[in-house]
C-alpha cells in the first residue's frame, strides 16, 4: 500500500490548501493506481518516455487523474510531452518556452506551466538563476504565446539537506513567486518541497509540494 493519505493529512495538518503531487517516477502504474484509491489525483513524473509508457492516453484516465512533468524537458521531446502531459513543471529556458509555444500551435492546444527557478545558484542545476530572467521569461509569455498558461513558479530546495540554504532559497522563490502573481493573477502556484523539506518549503510559502518516497516508498 501506499502512504498517500497519511502524507495528505500531514501536510493539510500545516497548509490546509497546499496542494499534493504524487512524485510516481520509476514506480508501476499500479502503485499509481494504490495511491489514486486513496484519494491522489496528481502524479509527478521526470521522463517522458517512462510517463508515455506508464499512464494511459488522455481522455483514457481514471476520472480527474491529472499528470504533471517534473523533470527538465529537452526540446525535441517537447511534441510528445504535449501529447501527455497536463502540466509541465520545469520551463527552464526561453528557448524551451519558444518550442512549447510552437508545438503547442501546432497541436491546437494550450498547455499549464511552471517556470523553474535556480534559487540556490547551483551549476549542476537547471533554472532561471535570477528574479530578472525570471520576470523578463514570464512577460513573454503572457505577451507572445497564446497557447501557454503560465500558472506560477516551481524551485528545488540546495543539494544536501541544509536548513538555513533551504530557508534563503525557499524565501527568494517566493519574493520572485510574488512579483510574478503582481503580473498576473493566474500566476497562483509556487511549488517547492519535496520529502525531506516539504515543511520548511511550505512555512516559505508553497502552494504545491512534491513527495514520492514518503508516499511510495524509496524508488525502484
Amino acid at each position: 500500500m501506499t502512504g498517500y493519505s497519511g502524507v495528505l493529512q500531514e501536510v493539510r495538518a500545516v497548509s490546509g490548501s497546499a496542494v499534493l503531487v504524487a512524485v510516481s517516477k520509476t514506480h508501476p502504474y499500479e502503485a499509481v493506481m494504490e495511491a489514486y484509491a486513496e484519494g491522489a489525483r496528481i502524479f509527478g513524473e521526470n521522463r517522458v518516455q517512462e510517463a508515455e509508457a506508464k499512464f494511459p492516453p488522455m481522455g483514457e484516465r481514471p476520472e480527474g487523474m491529472r499528470l504533471y512533468l517534473i523533470g527538465q524537458l529537452q526540446r525535441n521531446k517537447v511534441r510528445k510531452a504535449l501529447q501527455i502531459a497536463d502540466r509541465i513543471e520545469s520551463v527552464d529556458s526561453l528557448p524551451l518556452i519558444d518550442k512549447i509555444e510552437k508545438e503547442a500551435a501546432a497541436l491546437g492546444r494550450t498547455i499549464e506551466v511552471l517556470l523553474e527557478l535556480n534559487s540556490s545558484g547551483e551549476e549542476q542545476k537547471a533554472g532561471f538563476r535570477t528574479e530578472e530572467e525570471a520576470l523578463a521569461a514570464a512577460g513573454h509569455i503572457m505577451a507572445d504565446c497564446p497557447h501557454i498558461i503560465l500558472k506560477g513558479l516551481m524551485t528545488v530546495g540546495p543539494l544536501g539537506y541544509d536548513r538555513e540554504r533551504n530557508r534563503e532559497a525557499f524565501s527568494y522563490a517566493h519574493k520572485v513567486f510574488a512579483g510574478m502573481n503582481s503580473l498576473s493573477s493566474d500566476c497562483d502556484v509556487l511549488s517547492m518541497g519535496m520529502s525531506a523539506d516539504w515543511q520548511q518549503a511550505l512555512a516559505c510559502g508553497s502552494t504545491e509540494v512534491r513527495i514520492g518516497t514518503a508516499i511510495f516508498g524509496a524508488r525502484a
